[in-house]
């Protein structure tokens, strides 16, 4: 089973870019996406074979997120139950026979730091309860972009960016509680070295140069690492300024 998770920075623009030709030719089992951008009344997705739920924020054009899944999920929940952090559609739960999918775009601390105690405080702290209360009942994938680079290997220039959004001490905190809560970053288990992101700027070449952040991520609950094969970041795809990032589980 291939899940792959991509924030797309606009799906119209990534729609643009060779979109529908990646869907074709990567043909994952399910696709979550991150800021989207729009929703099901303002785009026409030129995807078959998929089932297609989208959250879309109050806000036109802004943040939102939509899963594509070939299997047809029990049930679909859009955010997290909490009306403080739903307005945004930055969540989406699909309950599978063995196991809860969560697609999440975690919110930007923002320039100036002006939504870290938000982000840190309130939004971190209820995706930890609401993933943990899904873990009761089955185990947890939750996949997306978390804006934050964890440790000082997930970003090219760690010691000038300890104030910036994404790798503050607060935010690289959060973090962790969500992996001592017993979620496993995927990508970890397969590679411990440093120099492999998921976000690049636009600006100075950053890509090309591979001055990046890895800030997206596949988490796991325990039970569910005997099933994990593979967990992958197709920094080779382009069409936004995240590229995608993948794990294969086991039947």
């Amino acid at each position: 089973m291939k899940l792959l998770s991509w924030n797309v920075n606009g799906l119209r623009a990534a729609l643009k870019k060779g979109f529908a030709d990646f869907v074709a030719k990567s043909s994952p089992d399910v696709l979550a996406l991150q800021e989207t951008k729009a929703g099901a009344d303002t785009i026409h997705l030129p995807i078959n074979d998929y089932h297609v739920f989208w959250n879309s924020a109050e806000k036109p054009g802004y943040s939102g997120t939509a899963l594509l899944t070939r299997i047809e999920p029990q049930k679909i929940t859009l955010g997290m139950g909490v009306e403080e952090h739903d307005g945004e559609g930055r969540l989406i739960t699909a309950e599978f026979d063995d196991f809860f999918l969560v697609n999440v775009y975690v919110p930007n601390s923002q320039r100036g730091l002006a939504r870290l105690n938000y982000r840190t405080r309130n939004w971190d702290v209820a995706l930890r309860h609401y993933l943990k209360g899904l873990e009761k009942k089955k185990p947890v994938a939750v996949c997306g972009d978390f804006n934050v680079a964890h440790t000082e290997i997930d970003l090219a220039n760690p010691k000038s960016n300890v104030k910036s959004a994404g790798f503050t001490p607060e935010e690289r905190e959060s973090f962790d509680k969500l992996l001592k809560a017993g979620f496993i970053d995927t990508f970890r288990e397969f590679e411990k070295g440093d120099g492999h992101y998921t976000w690049w700027t636009y600006r100075s070449n950053a890509r090309e140069r591979n001055i990046g952040w890895r800030i997206d991520y596949h988490l796991i609950s325990p039970c569910l690492r005997p099933r994990l094969k593979s967990a992958f970041i197709l920094s080779d795809v382009y069409g936004s300024d995240h590229c995608p990032v993948g794990i294969e589980l086991d039947p």
